[in-house]
């Protein structure tokens, strides 16, 4: 029989490793996001075009990657479980609800480089872009913007290596009319 003062000792003890542990995953919690937060504000805001969706898509993944982190079992592999995170709610978002444009800020112009065709080039490509689906739109941010091959975008998104490839390349051939139209219309980008 466990007497009440050892029993009342136990309790400390444990209450003691619990605040100590919630204290680490919340110093944990804090670092693997402020280390990722701008990245991911660029990839949401790419996907959704939208600054505030952006803004809401991150804040929604912070909470359930918050919510879930002591289920994260491997973690070398924290990055591709947060990016699966907000992937999927960025797609859910897209899905609910009609995008609007997303004012890009324009990246300085190379020296003699007209900044007009620069402006109509990405106007161009903006447009294009929003004509994509969700799950397309994904896989060009992520290859393409991102940064990430295929098989990466396989395990942030859930879907198969084979259907990443699919994806890119029917959002490409998409996005290569979209742009030969735009070539063949008067004041078009050559």
């Amino acid at each position: 029989m466990i007497s009440i003062d050892r029993l009342e000792g136990m309790i400390h003890v444990t209450a003691r490793t619990s605040e100590g542990s919630e204290a680490e995953r919340r110093a944990a919690f804090e670092q693997f996001t402020q280390s990722r937060l701008e990245r991911a504000y660029r990839l949401a805001g790419l996907v959704l075009r939208d600054q505030s969706e952006a803004e809401d898509a991150v804040h929604d993944a912070a909470v359930q990657a918050w919510l879930h982190w002591k289920e994260l079992r491997d973690q070398e592999r924290m990055d591709a479980w947060f990016d699966r995170i907000l992937v999927n709610g960025c797609r859910a978002r897209m899905r609910r609800r009609s995008i609007h444009p997303l004012a890009l800020s324009d990246p300085p112009e190379a020296p003699g480089h007209d900044a007009f065709t620069g402006v109509h080039e990405r106007d161009v490509l903006h447009r294009a872009l929003a004509t994509l689906d969700a799950d397309h739109r994904i896989a060009v941010v992520l290859r393409y913007v991102a940064d990430l091959t295929p098989a990466e975008i396989a395990a942030r998104t859930g879907e198969r290596e084979g259907t990443v490839k699919s994806r890119l390349h029917y959002a490409l051939r998409r996005l290569r009319a979209a742009l030969d139209a735009a070539d063949r219309t008067p004041g078009g980008l050559r």
